[in-house]
C-alpha cells in the first residue's frame, strides 16, 4: 500500500483477502484479527496452505518489546483542535490492542503492520526520563503542559515491568512541571504518591477513558485495557487523594456504544468527576479495514447500520480528518450525539472546560554540562 492509496479500495480488498486474516486460535487475547503488510512496504506478505498442511503449527502472537534509541522525547505539535502543543510517548505500539485505535498506522513507519503488529511488537524508550531532563534544562524551554497517553497508553501491561512512566513522572515533579495524562488502565494508582504529590501543586490531572461499561463488549473491543469497573475505581481512588479527574468517552461508536452516553457520565459523577469530554470514533488508513473486519465477527447484525451511522458523520466516507470536525463529525446524527452529552453534562454539573495545570512553578533540572558553567 502507498501513502497516496484510495481508502475505500483498499479497505474493500484487505477485507476480501483471505491470506492476511489470522487465525482465532493464534490472536487468542487480541482484537485485532487481520495483520496486512505496512503500507510503505515493497513486499507484502501472505499466509496460504503450500500443501504441507503447516499452518496450524505456526505460533500465537506473543508481545515482544523492542528498545527505542530516541533522540529526544517531547512531540510537538500544531494541530488546530487539539488542546496542547507537546505530548511524550513512552511507548510505540499498544498491548491493549483496543481495535478502534488512530495510532494503529503509526506502526506502517517503522515497517510493521497496524494489525497484530500493533498490538503485539512493541518499542520502549528506556532514556525517556534522561532525554526528558535534558530537554527541559535548555535555556529556551517554554514550560506548558505535556500530555502523556494520547497516542499511545503509558500505563500499558509492559509499563509495569519497565517502569519508563513512573521515571517520567519522577522527573516532572522535581521540576514541578504540569502534565495531562490519558489513559485506559488501573495501573496508573501505582503513581499515586506522586501524583497526589504534583496535585497539590496544581501541576497534574488525570483523565480515564471509557468506551463502554459493557463488560463484554470491552473485552472484544479492547481486550488488555482494564475493565471498565476498574478504571471507575480508580477514577474514585484519584478524587479521593485530591487528584483532579476527567471522564473521556473514547470513542464514541454510533449505533454501538453511543446509547451508553449518559450512562457512562452518570456512573463517572457518581465518584466525583467534575469534567467530561468525548470523542467520536475515528478511522484513519488502516484502522478502517481493521474495525470493519472485527464489527464482521462480533456484530454481523450491526455491521451495516454502525457503518452507514459512521458514513454519515463523515461526508458519505468511513473518515474525514478536516479540523474542526474530525473529532466530534458532523450532520444531524453527530449533532443529536453532542446535545445529548452537552445536555447530560449539564444536568450533572459536570465541566466541559479543559482546565490547565499551572506552569509558574517550573524550576529547570541541571543539565548534563552543569559543572561546565563553573569554569
Amino acid at each position: 500500500m502507498s501513502p497516496g492509496y484510495n481508502h475505500a479500495d483498499v479497505t474493500r480488498q484487505l477485507l476480501a483477502d483471505q491470506s492476511i486474516k489470522v487465525d482465532k486460535t493464534r490472536r487468542r487475547g487480541r482484537a485485532a484479527g487481520l495483520n496486512p503488510s505496512g503500507r510503505y512496504e515493497i513486499q507484502s506478505r501472505h499466509g496460504f496452505d503450500d500443501g504441507w498442511e503447516t499452518l496450524e503449527q505456526l505460533e500465537p502472537f506473543k508481545t515482544d518489546v523492542q528498545v527505542e534509541r530516541a533522540r529526544s522525547v517531547i512531540t510537538r505539535n500544531t494541530s488546530p483542535d487539539i488542546p496542547f502543543d507537546r505530548s511524550i510517548n513512552p511507548y510505540r505500539g499498544c498491548e491493549h490492542g483496543c481495535i478502534y485505535c488512530f495510532a494503529r498506522p503509526s506502526h506502517a513507519h517503522v515497517g510493521l503492520s497496524s494489525g497484530l503488529d500493533f498490538e503485539s511488537k512493541l518499542f520502549a524508550k528506556p532514556d525517556a526520563a534522561r532525554l526528558l531532563k535534558r530537554e527541559l534544562a535548555k535555556d529556551n524551554y517554554i514550560p506548558k503542559s505535556i500530555a502523556i497517553g494520547t497516542n499511545t497508553d503509558p500505563y500499558q501491561p509492559i509499563e509495569r515491568k519497565m517502569r519508563i512512566m513512573r521515571q517520567i513522572l519522577e522527573v516532572l515533579a522535581e521540576a514541578k512541571h504540569p502534565i495531562g495524562i490519558v489513559t485506559k488502565s488501573a495501573l496508573v494508582l501505582r503513581d499515586i504518591d506522586i501524583l497526589s504529590q504534583m496535585a497539590q501543586d496544581g501541576l497534574v490531572k488525570v483523565a480515564l477513558s471509557i468506551t463502554t461499561i459493557d463488560r463484554k463488549l470491552a473485552r472484544a473491543m479492547e481486550p488488555r485495557a482494564s475493565t471498565p469497573t476498574k478504571r471507575l475505581e480508580a477514577l474514585d481512588t484519584l478524587k479521593k487523594a485530591g487528584i483532579p479527574t476527567s471522564i473521556m468517552i473514547a470513542p464514541v461508536i454510533p449505533g454501538l456504544t453511543d446509547f451508553e452516553i449518559e450512562r457512562i457520565l452518570d456512573s463517572a459523577h457518581s465518584v466525583g468527576v467534575e469534567q467530561a469530554s468525548y470523542i467520536l470514533l475515528r478511522l484513519p488508513r488502516e484502522v478502517s479495514p481493521l474495525f470493519r473486519d472485527w464489527l464482521l465477527r462480533h456484530y454481523p447484525d450491526r455491521y451495516r447500520h454502525v457503518m452507514s451511522l459512521i458514513r454519515s458523520m463523515r461526508g458519505g466516507k468511513d473518515y474525514d480528518a478536516e479540523f474542526g470536525s474530525r473529532m466530534h463529525g458532523s450532520g444531524p446524527y453527530a449533532w443529536q450525539i453532542k446535545r445529548r452529552f452537552e445536555m447530560t453534562c449539564k444536568r450533572l454539573g459536570l465541566s466541559k472546560r479543559i482546565s490547565t495545570p499551572r506552569t509558574d512553578l517550573f524550576t529547570a533540572p541541571e543539565g548534563e554540562n552543569t559543572q561546565l558553567k563553573l569554569f
